[in-house]
């Protein structure tokens, strides 16, 4: 990982580069929206910073010194290039401070992730990428757009120790004690409701439901941490050299 720079605490630069690289990854999957919703990360420390996109840059062309540095409120800690979207930090804010385990938040509007949003059935568990990721995933229904900071008590609530959840009619969200786990979360469930999305197309007939148990076999077999320590020593690596291959640019 990257070497620390002048003026930045302990761990800051590293997080940066994991940041960053998550963005990075975020568009490569297609899984981006313009310059909207958020990826955000704990700054190492004492004082509840984190660190969010430019709100002028596509995902594509966030770095690891372009991110913003802001306070519990999303204002900018510092001086700061480029602006800061407050009110889309209003969903970040409220599970990084209510969550010690909240160290990265991603949120995301794809399209099979707001189709599975809008569902009633919520995630099907006809396919193991579900039933892998269905056991962590709560449900928080629509409020609008989330600028108002009375909704973050609800949303909390909602989550309760999970590590993922739907937002209904809207998309869908992970939380990670790193980067790599919440971005691995944020892969299964985005795999799940595509996969839900392509087979709810032939209609809903025919479908093979899984025999009894098994989707409580699974949900043991892949516990949270399970999925953390999966990220972090195989699959994360692995992510970190395909972008390096790719672009290395985003450790900038």
């Amino acid at each position: 990982m990257a070497d620390e720079r002048p003026g930045m605490a302990a761990g800051e630069w590293e997080a940066r580069v994991e940041l960053a690289a998550a963005y990075r990854l975020v568009a490569l999957y297609g899984w981006d929206d313009l310059i909207f919703t958020h990826l955000s990360a704990r700054v190492p420390g004492p004082e509840h910073h984190f660190l969010i996109n430019p709100y002028d840059m596509m995902f594509e062309e966030i770095t690891a010194s372009s991110l913003v540095k802001i306070d519990v409120d999303g204002m900018p800690v510092g001086a700061s290039a480029h602006p800061v979207n407050p009110a889309g930090f209003t969903i970040h804010s409220a599970i990084h401070m209510a969550r010690e385990d909240a160290h990265a938040v991603m949120h995301v509007h794809t399209p099979h992730g707001q189709a599975v949003s809008a569902m009633a059935c919520g995630l099907l568990p006809h396919t193991q990428t579900a039933m892998i990721a269905a056991h962590d995933v709560a449900y928080h229904d629509y409020e609008g757009i989330a600028t108002d900071l009375e909704e973050r008590e609800r949303l909390v609530a909602d989550l309760g120790t999970r590590h993922a959840m739907i937002l209904r009619n809207h998309g869908t969200l992970t939380v990670g004690d790193s980067v790599a786990s919440c971005f691995l979360r944020l892969y299964f469930l985005e795999r799940a409701c595509e996969a839900q999305v392509l087979m709810l197309s032939a209609g809903p007939d025919g479908l093979n439901t899984p025999p009894q148990g098994v989707e409580e076999k699974v949900a043991a077999q892949s516990p949270p941490g399970g999925i953390g320590m999966l990220a972090k020593a195989l699959a994360w690596p692995a992510l970190l050299r395909k972008l390096d291959r790719i672009d290395p640019s985003y450790r900038d």
